[in-house]
């Protein structure tokens, strides 16, 4: 029977150590800054969305793959991401990342110039594929990113960074709505694009001058047939997630799609034990799930973003239909939650180095429970206030979660394996937040449907099945018709509403469900230097 061989960690000047990537608060400070960029980009799609539309003529499917293409892409890339930073070097997998995003940002804003130029191209889709590429170089930056800061800070202080890098994220995010407002209402659509381009520059000069590259000496080759399976088995999994609301759940195709992916699954995990037993180098050595801690953060991660983006996706939907705000105001109405991270990571940082991951996380799933608690009982004319309360309560429960789970599973990894962790964090991020999307969007439908005939009373019974059903996909965005009478507004309305509620209440059960798994948390980073399983 083969046995995992244990390679001691080296101390030659190849081998980066934790504590050794240059000064630790100035890599802080570059990797920072090309997240950024991706933070503020996913923060202002979102807002310049009915812009594209008028301008580039566009459908919604069209607008859908704006988002779903760069999902794609990033979900599936974002594990052999980690895999190329891990051989070839963090840092310079880091720069190709910053310098592509940026590159592909600025050909999104001249997607209708491209169009010109290239026959049979139109501007929507110059768009979209530039998203795709997007995501890709995205996929890229993101694990460099932690796999950076675990190299650069000691075990001692990679909390402490881990809460100021949540800080900065927080701190985007809340900029976002608002600098995208501005530039959409003021300047153009495309200038939320070019604004990556300043912000790359810098981002790409820092971390020339700044950042120390690091590298595995003990992995030379990249693991083909792993990335094949994996890549496979992904773009299975979030293109079923993705298309399963317009195809049915129970459609063949759908069921197609996910038996495809259990298959490729079940080929990956039995290769990749395969290739550690015959001596190969793994995608994803599976003795990295020998530490509980990594798988637990792993299934901690994709619960809360499932919880999380799963019922935040629908209230820019009740701020702009429901309320009828602008893309601004709705941005201003989401703010406590954004800005609330800014002081809320650091103190999770904290409050993990001082009383554990367990009950820090724990903690803060109760309050994120509480928090989307609150959200369920919103009413149709919810003030500034009675919105704002869960919203600074859950980024107080949501800070100790992300800051927890991304320590725990990329400060338990080997410094040679942090690409991967980093990918693993990023990738199960990507799918709870779109399962969560998927899953509970179907779950409101539903509500939707069987509530919008009651709301609607006696004028139900005058409004033709194709006309009714037409409603009901209006109510999932909380938008009526133009020019129907008030009380069928009205019902739409409050079938949104309702729907509403019952997302959020799932998502209370999930975080509540979430807490109980961090009682299983094995605190305790794995020694630096300690012999590592590699095949």
């Amino acid at each position: 029977m083969a046995h995992a061989k244990a390679v001691d960690a080296p101390s030659s000047p190849g081998r980066a150590k934790p504590g050794t990537g240059g000064n630790p608060w100035l890599v802080l400070l570059a990797v920072c800054l090309g997240v950024i960029m991706v933070m503020l980009d996913g923060t202002v799609v979102g807002i310049a969305n009915p812009v594209i539309q008028a301008d580039l003529k566009a459908s919604l499917s069209d607008l859908q793959w704006v988002t779903s293409g760069y999902l794609l892409a990033l979900a599936v890339f974002l594990i052999t991401a980690g895999k190329l930073g891990d051989l070839f070097g963090h840092k310079r997998i880091f720069l190709i990342g910053v310098a592509g995003f940026a590159v592909s940002s600025v050909g999104i804003g001249l997607s209708a110039e491209l169009a010109d130029v290239i026959p049979g191209l139109s501007p929507i889709g110059a768009l979209i594929g530039l998203r795709v590429l997007q995501g890709l170089f995205g996929a890229l930056l993101q694990p460099a990113a932690l796999a950076l800061l675990r190299s650069a800070f000691p075990g001692e202080k990679l909390n402490q960074a881990m809460g100021a890098w949540g800080a900065i994220i927080g701190l985007s995010s809340a900029a976002g709505p608002i600098v995208g407002g501005v530039l959409v209402e003021n300047v153009s659509w495309e200038s939320v694009f070019f604004i990556n381009a300043p912000v790359g520059i810098i981002a790409v000069l820092m971390g020339i001058f700044l950042i120390k590259d690091n590298r595995s000496q003990t992995m030379a080759r990249i693991d083909w047939l792993g990335v094949l399976l994996l890549s496979g088995a992904m773009f299975s999994l979030v293109w079923t997630i993705i298309k399963a609301p317009e195809w049915g759940w129970g459609d063949s195709t759908t069921l197609t799609f996910l038996a495809a992916f259990v298959v490729l699954i079940g080929a990956f995990i039995f290769w990749q034990g395969r290739a550690q037993k015959i001596g190969k180098q793994p995608l994803v050595p599976l003795s990295l799930f020998r530490n509980a801690s990594i798988s637990i953060g792993t299934v901690l991660m994709m619960m809360v973003a499932f919880a999380m983006f799963g019922a935040m996706f629908f209230l820019g939907f009740f701020f702009q239909g429901v309320h009828g705000l602008s893309p601004l105001e709705a941005g201003l109405r989401m703010m406590p939650m954004s800005a609330g991270m800014i002081l809320a990571s650091p103190l999770a940082g904290m409050a993990i180095g001082r009383f554990g991951p367990k009950i820090t996380m724990g903690a803060g799933l109760l309050i994120t429970a509480l928090s989307m608690f609150l959200m369920s009982q919103l009413t149709i004319d919810a003030s500034f206030i009675e919105s704002g309360i869960p919203f600074v309560l859950l980024a107080f429960g949501l800070s100790p979660v992300f800051v927890g789970a991304t320590e725990i599973i990329v400060g338990n990894a080997p410094v040679e394996l942090s690409g991967v962790a980093g990918g693993l964090q990023q990738s199960a991020m990507q799918v709870g937040g779109a399962l969560g999307t998927a899953i509970l969007g179907a779950v409101m439908a539903a509500e939707i449907s069987s509530r919008l005939p009651g709301h609607l009373g006696q004028a139900a019974q005058g409004i033709p099945g194709e006309q009714l059903t037409a409603l009901e996909k209006a109510a999932a965005f909380g938008m009526a018709p133009p020019g129907v009478p008030q009380q069928i507004t009205d019902a739409v309305h409050l079938s949104f509403m309702d729907g509403m509620h019952i997302a959020f209440l799932v998502s209370t059960g999930i975080a509540l469900l979430t807490a109980v798994l961090t009682l299983f948390i094995r605190a305790g980073r794995k020694t630096e230097g300690a012999p590592v399983h590699m095949g």
